[in-house]
């Protein structure tokens, strides 16, 4: 058989699994000592199994230097190539204990920040206390991947922003996000009347991971339009550009539910809420090539039953 082929060649024998799965998590982790951490090994001997890989791949996989490790470009496209395998076997011994009726392993998610802090922060304690033989793993990330490339079970984003070929599950209602800013900012510099007048205030904005700043949305009569803004801070994490706004540095914009309680309490000020748009809501997406998981089959459920009562 040509399985049989490849994993008994000369480059590739079972021996090689465990060697490879250790260069995928120092690869993950960016560092031998993390990942030493993670899998009980010292890191000597974590940096020797890599070496020894290395040795009988015939190519360096990783660049090491005192302060970090890096992927090769070759380490990379191994990588790239050996996640969907390990996430296979991941998944076979996670079915071990699904077929025994407890759903357990480790499942990972690609997620933005938003989703992170508005859909599962908020019930992610009670599902691991439902579900203790499950790790949750969430990669908070603006940029879109491939899922089984990169050994995901599943991401969430908008509905608008699911590629076709995935299968696409509703989490959630619809998003509306608003414009906002504090008191004292308002006070010292006013309130821009129309999105346009934008530009002469100081936005604090997000940068995404392909490099593009974030054109804040807007909405006019069902009419969608952006506005291109500018200001003195510009992060790719929410939290942080928050934290700057409550701050009274400048103006934000995010998804109305990360910051309800402020704008409820007062502490935050909405902006042009006539031009406040709504946006479908967040899926939770995987590929259709793969078989669900039980382990993402309760997650999904669980979180289900909380935002659809």
């Amino acid at each position: 058989m040509h399985f049989e082929v490849v994993l008994y060649s000369r480059a590739m024998t079972p021996d090689l699994l465990p060697a490879i799965a250790a260069f995928a998590r120092v690869a993950h982790h960016a560092s031998f000592t993390r990942a030493a951490v993670e899998m009980g090994v010292s890191p000597s001997a974590l940096s020797q199994t890599v070496r020894n890989l290395e040795a009988r791949l015939g190519v360096r996989l990783l660049d090491r230097t005192t302060r970090r490790v890096g992927v090769t470009e070759l380490g990379q496209r191994f990588l790239i190539d050996a996640q969907p395998a390990l996430a296979a076997l991941a998944d076979a011994v996670a079915g071990i204990d699904e077929m025994r009726d407890r759903p357990a392993g480790l499942l990972r998610l690609n997620v933005s920040d938003a989703v992170a802090t508005i859909l599962v922060a908020p019930h992610l304690p009670d599902f691991l206390a439902a579900y203790p033989d499950i790790v949750v793993e969430l990669h908070c990330d603006t940029k879109f991947i491939d899922l089984v490339a990169h050994g995901f079970d599943a991401g969430v984003r908008l509905g608008e922003s699911v590629e076709k070929d995935m299968v696409a599950i509703r989490m959630g209602g619809p998003m509306r996000q608003v414009t906002f800013a504090t008191p004292s900012y308002i006070e010292r510099h006013g309130a821009p009347d129309t999105p346009e007048a934008l530009h002469e205030h100081n936005c604090m904005n997000m940068r995404f991971a392909g490099g593009d700043l974030y054109r804040w949305d807007y909405e006019d009569r069902g009419r969608a339009f952006d506005v291109a803004v500018s200001g003195s801070f510009i992060s790719n994490n929410l939290g942080l550009l928050l934290d700057a706004v409550r701050a009274g540095a400048g103006i934000g914009c995010c998804f109305e539910q990360t910051v309800r309680d402020d704008l409820e309490s007062g502490r935050l000020v909405p902006l042009l809420e006539p031009w406040w748009p709504t946006f479908p809501g967040f899926y939770l997406y995987y590929s259709s090539r793969a078989h669900m998981p039980r382990k993402l089959r309760v997650f999904i459920d669980f979180l289900q039953a909380r935002l659809h009562p």
